[in-house]
């Protein structure tokens, strides 16, 4: 049950407090775009690596080098993915217990907006601060903004997870993205899952359709327009490490974290070019030098 907000009389120019007009917090213009051209040139004769069949309601790892391409392709039926990444090159960290670069939704987000497609680019965490992947291709790109605000590829969500689901509905319900993911990793790294749990984070939701009710601002969902063939297209700007959840909740379009709704795999196809894109250079992380001002500042 929710609980009455108490009311407060509005003041005098409410209404031109109202229509002041919005500020863009990180205006990206000074950020070189991607050479789209130049990536799709560079498909021309790619070799596919490997193929990674997800089942539903599991996830599973898959690795992609530095200049390589990826798919996350709908095969059976409606499916939402939600997507993780990690730098490669600090997997030797984890012995010490260091996590390391991620992906960074929240940066993501504040850059690109709450839902990303072709020519956006999946940055990772501070200190580190670069693009890990740039999305090629999107066949869903077609969709935009319908008449709820809703919209596909959100990096608005956190994915579901066992601790929200114990608060909301009780029991416990251990095929959420969250513990997918989890038991995904710590597969692949070869160590115990509450170990490396603290390094699963919040993710790309690939093809699901979300956004922000207008009356109450709610977090909501709804049934994904992806169908089988429709894929989302990565380009490797750094070694990446990956996991891919197929999400219990199926298009997403009744419920999610329980054995409701009907499930499909998805698929991650890995792809080397014969050449890298023209120009192309795997980039530094952030410049800062970490010094966060004087004592004195």
């Amino acid at each position: 049950m929710k609980l009455e907000k108490p009311e407060h009389p509005e003041p005098g120019d409410a209404d031109a407090r109202r229509k002041i007009r919005p500020v863009i917090c990180y205006p990206v213009d000074s950020l070189a775009p991607p050479d789209l051209p130049s990536y799709r040139a560079a498909r021309e004769g790619w070799e596919k690596l490997s193929e990674t069949v997800v089942p539903p309601r599991e996830a599973r790892c898959f690795d992609v080098p530095a200049g390589c391409f990826f798919r996350i392709v709908s095969i059976e039926g409606p499916q939402v993915g939600d997507l993780n990444l990690w730098s490669a090159g600090d997997l030797n960290l984890w012995s010490a217990g260091d996590l390391q670069e991620r992906f960074f939704s929240g940066k993501t987000r504040a850059l690109h907006g709450t839902h990303v497609s072709t020519g956006d680019r999946l940055w990772s965490c501070l200190p580190y601060l670069r693009p890990m992947a740039t999305i090629t291709e999107d066949t869903l790109d077609w969709y935009g903004f319908d008449d709820w605000g809703g919209s596909v590829h959100d990096v608005i969500g956190t994915r579901c997870d066992p601790y929200t689901h114990r608060l909301l509905a009780g029991g416990d319900y251990h095929h959420c993205c969250h513990s997918n993911l989890t038991r995904a990793l710590a597969g692949r790294l070869g160590r115990p899952r509450e170990s490396v749990e603290p390094a699963v984070h919040d993710v790309l939701n690939v093809f699901m359709c979300t956004g922000f009710t207008r009356d109450t601002g709610q977090y909501f969902m709804k049934a994904s327009p992806v169908r089988p063939g429709d894929f989302l297209e990565f380009f490797a700007e750094i070694d990446l490490l990956g996991a891919l959840s197929a999400c219990p909740g199926g298009d997403c379009g009744a419920e999610h974290s329980s054995d409701a709704s009907a499930c499909h795999p998805l698929l991650v196809e890995v792809f080397r070019p014969a050449a890298p894109p023209r120009g192309w250079t795997s980039p530094a992380i952030s410049g800062y030098d970490r010094t966060h001002g004087s004592d004195d500042s």
